[in-house]
């Protein structure tokens, strides 16, 4: 039987601004998954990052079913109201219908589904990213599953030697989704052509040429564009199988320590290098500086083993060191250049309203006749 791994994360609300939920919030929704385990659900697990979420479910049967979204969800809304309760910032914003505080509403849960089946020692790892966008995952799920300087599995492992279907999503697109599906080694140069633009173009799923099975599935999703602004769901999730035919665990967590510079930080508005932290880490500097955690499993029956949590070593002491001082360069352009997203990607609306005005002051001077 096939097993459905569910990784759902939201902003609920959170103490102090966008910077970590409490932990009542935290146990509302965690009482809501403990009612279900054992019966709709067969585990769970649950931990934060920054002011999201993430919720960690998984099920046998139907892939197609519903019912464990709606229960997560229906989680996410009990610590929801808990938020509104203690007057947490955001509370509610990516389940309520009306947003109660004065944050931009959310666009709901941001959602990485896998169903496959189990192999005898079923490894993964899920990352939780905060203040930053799907296409933030783009260089390091590149570097993990095309670039031998990174992952020598695909010179060293005969079951890795075929190489990886990406599948890339063009978020900007607006009608539909749209999508292409490229083949590494062969499109290597295409890949990179298309995933250097992470605010265009990002990581969907990544599957074996081996053995055709999926490996990571991401929460990337259209952006959508509401009274001229640009809006999507930031802060995704992503659930990467490991081992055998798939990288190892160590090969997909290297890539993390370049601190490569993405999109989003304070008002979702910046770029800022991504930073690897703890597990139940929140955030601070320019809340920030945009972060991702892991958490590793193990898997049997869809029984979950404790979370590891790679990232606290002190290898990525050193790391978030480095990271550090890179996030400080780039704060001190503060808002020159590419300190700050175009125009285009903008999540907040003061600069369309600032351009609007201007744009009657403007005057055109023509060449005389």
């Amino acid at each position: 039987m096939e097993t459905t791994i569910v990784a759902m994360r939201a902003d609920i609300g959170s103490i102090g601004g966008h910077l970590q939920p409490s932990e009542q919030v935290v146990d509302a929704v965690r009482n809501v998954l403990e009612e279900n385990r054992g019966g709709l659900i067969i585990d769970y697990d649950i931990h934060f990052t920054g002011d999201d979420i993430t919720v960690l479910c998984t099920h046998q049967g139907d892939a197609d079913r519903t019912d464990v979204q709606d229960m997560i969800w229906t989680a996410f809304s009990s610590g929801s109201h808990v938020a509104v309760e203690q007057g947490l910032y955001g509370a509610g914003q990516d389940v309520f219908k009306e947003g109660i505080s004065g944050a931009s509403k959310g666009l709901g849960p941001s959602l990485a589904q896998l169903t496959f089946k189990e192999r005898d020692n079923e490894a993964f790892l899920v990352f939780s990213v905060d203040k930053g966008l799907p296409g933030g995952l783009n260089l390091p799920l590149y570097l993990a599953f095309a670039d031998p300087m990174h992952c020598s599995g695909l010179i060293l492992s005969p079951r890795m030697r075929k190489g990886f279907l990406f599948e890339i999503m063009d978020v900007v697109y607006r009608e539909y989704d749209r999508s292409i599906t490229l083949e590494a080694p062969e499109d290597l140069y295409n890949l990179a052509a298309l995933l250097r633009d992470e605010e265009r173009f990002a990581i969907r799923s990544i599957r074996s040429r081996t053995n055709r099975e999926q490996s990571v599935a991401v929460s990337t999703t259209r952006l959508h564009y509401v009274a001229g602004i640009m809006l999507g769901k930031d802060d995704p999730v992503a659930v990467v199988r490991v081992q055998d035919a798939f990288p190892a665990a160590g090969e997909v967590l290297a890539p993390f320590a370049l601190g490569a510079h993405v999109s989003g930080y304070q008002r979702g508005s910046h770029h800022g290098p991504l930073m690897p932290v703890r597990l139940n880490s929140g955030v601070s500097f320019f809340d920030g500086p945009p972060c991702v955690s892991c958490a590793a499993y193990s898997m049997h029956a869809g029984r979950l083993t404790p979370a590891v949590d790679p990232f606290d070593h002190p290898f990525w002491d050193h790391v978030r060191s480095c990271v550090s001082g890179k996030a400080l360069e780039m704060r001190r352009q503060g808002f020159f250049g590419n300190a700050m997203q175009p125009f285009e990607t903008l999540s907040y609306g003061g600069i369309v309203s600032i351009l609007k005005e201007l744009d009657e002051r403007f005057k055109i001077e023509k060449p005389p006749s």
